[in-house]
């Protein structure tokens, strides 16, 4: 396979699993140059495998996999570790969610905001809470050592739902426990869902 095509399936990939994005974010997906990635694009939107569209609130044009179905709605759960892509770039979580996020491992205590191992929290279509959590495995007990809700969340579902997901992780890592500390102002909340 010739290096532009396989840019171009590497682009459509990424629009495939992104839904909408700059072309920016479909080049950062699998790291790929803009230089090289600017003709594949191009391509790509010529040949109508890929729409350019309008977003209300980004500077920049956004692109859309051909024949993508837009759901009416979405019902998602999940704790994203801080590792996982979808964190990786940060700008785009800022522009879709709203949510600003940096990864507190490598801030000296006293500086941290949120915790040392901190999990967004998905809820439907968005990032509504996060979670500094540790496994102690010693003492079979899930810690959530910190616990944020985002601004205009609802809290005693997003706490219900949190709690929900925290007993899937700790059947997962096998604590047996979950275990809530009073940090965060979804904290007292969550730990009434637990």
């Amino acid at each position: 396979m010739a290096p532009d095509e396989a840019r171009e399936r590497l682009i459509l990939q990424a629009a495939q699993a992104l839904g909408i994005a700059t072309a920016r974010d479909l080049f950062d997906y699998y790291w790929i140059r803009v230089a090289e990635g600017r003709p594949a694009l191009s391509s790509l939107v010529a040949e109508g495998s890929l729409v350019e569209v309008e977003v209300e609130g980004w500077s920049k044009p956004a692109y859309l996999y051909a024949g993508s179905a837009i759901p009416r709605s979405i019902n998602a759960r999940a704790l994203i570790n801080p590792f996982d892509p979808l964190m990786g770039n940060r700008e785009r979580i800022e522009r879709l969610h709203d949510f600003y996020y940096r990864v507190e491992i490598y801030v000296p205590e006293p500086k941290r905001i949120h915790g040392y191992y901190v999990f967004p929290f998905l809820l439907d279509d968005d990032l509504v809470a996060r979670v500094d959590l540790k496994a102690d495995r010693k003492a079979g007990v899930l810690r959530v050592l910190a616990a944020f809700g985002e601004d205009g969340v609802e809290p005693i579902r997003v706490a219900r739902e949190l709690a929900v997901e925290l007993g899937e992780m700790a059947r997962w890592l096998g604590p047996k426990e979950i275990a809530v500390s009073p940090k965060g102002d979804l904290a007292p909340q969550l730990r009434k869902a637990v």
